[in-house]
């Protein structure tokens, strides 16, 4: 494959893309606490539809799935209207978005659930780090853990947040799987305690991926749903690592390739840390053999680390979030080598256009 691969049509399962680079989901806080995204999302989506392909930001699938304040729902009506705006901007412009589905487990407050609930878990094993609330940043409360009756209703859940992305005009769908949040948080055995059918072997802790994931598919076709893993990253909650991190992710990957999906997502290596593609502890040509699909890479990559990913094939396609925050031309700066502008920390969460849609470049 010659090194212009980056900026080359390609095709994820059943989504046509115009280039190989992805804009990796970012959460900015600009929605309401109603979890109805706000109107500069329509903007802010359309500025960067020249991405090969848009990841929007972690979407709460339920209202218990909440854990930070002013993120956007994918649960009610209105929520769906707000997205729909946004899905017609996007299309509008040639860009191709897919929403990333998002039940966040036991990195939630108290605050943030409905009545004062405790955040659900598989385990009741309380999270370290922050999450961000009304009242600013929080230690996570004390979850809860879930009963396996309760399983059901989360698949049901998912596949309801998965019609309803359908309804507001998106893609396809990408399932967290990653991060620390919930469906992570059962597949890896230091956050999973459980001893029955979804607790203890590596098959049962990748069961409700697997459930989700299978329902899902049965709204949108596989073809259009994609999955994110995160083997070795521990950044958010502090998350310890599943004892066998590679073998764990490469049983999921094989069983997800057998559902012939539109691609799997990969953070490699330590999220917001270094990129992993050349740590001994990380083999993302082991998962992508495993999963046997479209394979994209997440973290720390450059131009140069890009070009070369695509055009060697270890990599199908690119994707890229901070970069994203600041330039929303991407696309084409790293066409033509521009510099980037790396847009203040102080922007990322919460506020409103400047910083968002709009910047004031030195």
């Amino acid at each position: 494959m010659s090194s212009d691969a980056l900026f080359s049509p390609t095709r994820l399962g059943a989504i046509d893309v115009k280039n190989r680079i992805a804009m990796a989901p970012l959460t900015r806080s600009r929605a309401g606490m109603d979890g109805v995204q706000s109107p500069l999302a329509i903007e802010y989506y359309r500025q960067r539809a020249s991405a090969g392909l848009i990841i929007a930001e972690a979407t709460n699938i339920s209202r218990q799935a909440r854990g930070y304040a002013y993120t956007p729902g994918i649960h009610t009506d209105a929520q769906v209207t707000a997205w729909k705006q946004v899905t017609d901007a996007v299309h509008d412009a040639g860009g191709r978005i897919v929403l990333q589905l998002w039940h966040v487990g036991r990195m939630s407050h108290v605050s943030l659930q409905e009545n004062g609930a405790a955040p659900v878990a598989p385990s009741a094993l309380r999270a370290a780090g922050n999450v961000f609330t009304e009242q600013g940043f929080e230690p996570p409360s004390m979850p809860r853990a879930l009963e396996t009756a309760e399983i059901a209703g989360i698949v049901e859940d998912y596949r309801q947040a998965a019609v309803r992305a359908r309804d507001a005009g998106f893609d396809g769908v990408e399932v967290h799987a990653a991060n620390g949040y919930l469906l992570e948080q059962f597949l890896r055995d230091s956050t999973n305690r459980r001893d029955d059918r979804y607790g203890g072997s590596i098959e049962n802790r990748a069961r409700l991926t697997l459930e989700v994931v299978e329902a899902v598919a049965g709204v949108w076709g596989a073809g259009r749903v994609g999955v994110r893993l995160s083997p070795l990253s521990t950044a958010i909650g502090d998350t310890p690592l599943d004892s066998t991190p590679m073998q764990t992710h490469a049983y999921l990957a094989r069983r997800l390739g057998e559902m012939e999906l539109a691609y799997l997502h990969v953070v490699e290596g330590q999220l917001h840390g270094n990129n992993g593609s050349g740590d001994n502890d990380f083999d993302g040509d082991a998962l992508r053999a495993a999963f046997g699909g479209a394979y994209l890479a997440n973290n720390g990559y450059d131009r140069q680390k890009a070009l070369d990913a695509t055009a060697s094939g270890r990599a199908d396609m690119i994707a890229f979030g901070k970069p994203f925050i600041g330039n929303p031309d991407l696309v084409e700066r790293l066409r033509t080598d521009a510099p980037l502008f790396d847009a203040p920390a102080s922007s990322y969460f919460g506020g409103g256009a400047q910083g968002y849609t709009e910047f004031a470049r030195a």
